[in-house]
This record gives C-alpha cells, structure tokens and sequence, in this order.
C-alpha cells in the first residue's frame, strides 16, 4: 500500500498560519495528528507573512506546506505564497490548506496552485492519507 511506499521517509510538513488571524487551535490540533502519524511537522506560530511562510517552507526543506486560514483573507494569501514557493524553487511542494474557505472560491485556489481544500469537520485521518499519498517523493 502506499504507506508502506512512504515509510521509508519522513514527510516534512510546515503548518503555516498566514494573515491576522488569532485562532490556532486548528493548525495546533492538525500539526499533533500529523506528528502522531509520523510525519515531522513545524509549525510558524500566529501572524505569519507569506514571506515568512515560504522562507521557513525553504529553510526546512519541506515536503508539504499546509496553510490554515480562518480569517478570509486565503484570496490574497495564498496566492502570494504559491509565488514565493516556485520563485524560491519549491514548486514540488504539495500546497494543502484547512480553514474556512467558501466553495465558491476552493477552484481558484486550486487554480493558484493548491492541491486540495479541507473544510471544517474534514476527519483527521483523511487529511494523514491525502498527504501520505501526494507528498512528493524528494532525496
């Protein structure tokens, strides 16, 4: 199965909180079950630049970027970070974000770049086997 395939590395995945949002408790509870899960996770803290995100996403060599976002700016957001991972030479980064993000606005952020949108309620597990299987594979 693919876990076995991902077993033999350790996904690094940054768990980035971009904007003025002030509520960590999300990304807090997603960066323990990916941590429990295997994965090596670091987490930016509150009240990141994009900047920030990409420079981090850079200085770790990650695998994955995750971006959780509750405040709406995500339009703004995230696609200033998806510029600054390809400008910095990680466009093989697998890009997920969690928050609160409308429908209506989930295909132009794929469209920007973003592999895949978990919304509220989306079970830990499911987020743990998306990453597991579409993290790139990097030596």
């Amino acid at each position: 199965m693919d876990s076995k395939k991902n077993s033999s590395r350790r996904i690094r995945v940054l768990v980035g909180k971009p904007g003025l949002d002030g509520h960590d408790r999300g990304a807090k509870v997603i960066a323990r079950a990916l941590r429990d899960a295997g994965f090596e996770v670091i987490y930016t803290g509150l009240h990141q630049t994009p900047e920030m995100i990409v420079n981090a996403a850079v200085e770790e060599d990650v695998h994955v970027v995750g971006l959780s976002i509750l405040s709406g700016a995500h339009n703004a957001l995230v696609p200033e970070i998806v510029k600054g991972l390809r400008a910095a030479g990680l466009s093989d980064a697998l890009l997920v974000v969690g928050g609160i993000i409308p429908e209506a606005d989930i295909p132009a952020l794929q469209a920007a770049g973003v592999s895949m949108v978990f919304t509220p309620g989306t079970p830990l597990q499911d987020v743990i086997d998306y990453i597991q299987k579409n993290a790139p594979s990097r030596q």
